[in-house]
């Protein structure tokens, strides 16, 4: 089995939650639009001016979708 990679983008200021909230939308489409293997897709915030908007990848999409989506970070997911 492939190692999961999750994706992050990092939200900041007073409208961080809701930018976060509706990033989500858009990476959820784009998982449908290019029929990728994996659909975990979420946000979370961290306070009332930091919140994230994530997805998990494979280790072979990983490359295509960081190019494509330009997140800020990413991290090997341990699904918690």
């Amino acid at each position: 089995m492939s190692r999961q990679i999750k994706l992050i983008w990092d939200f900041r200021g007073p409208a961080s939650a809701k930018t976060a909230e509706h990033h989500e939308i858009h990476l959820k489409e784009y998982i449908i639009a290019e029929k990728l293997p994996l659909n975990l897709t979420g946000f979370d915030t961290f306070g009332e001016m930091h919140a994230i908007a994530f997805m998990v990848v494979t280790d072979e999409n990983m490359i295509a979708v960081r190019d494509a989506l330009k997140p800020h970070r990413g991290e090997v997911f341990s699904g918690q």
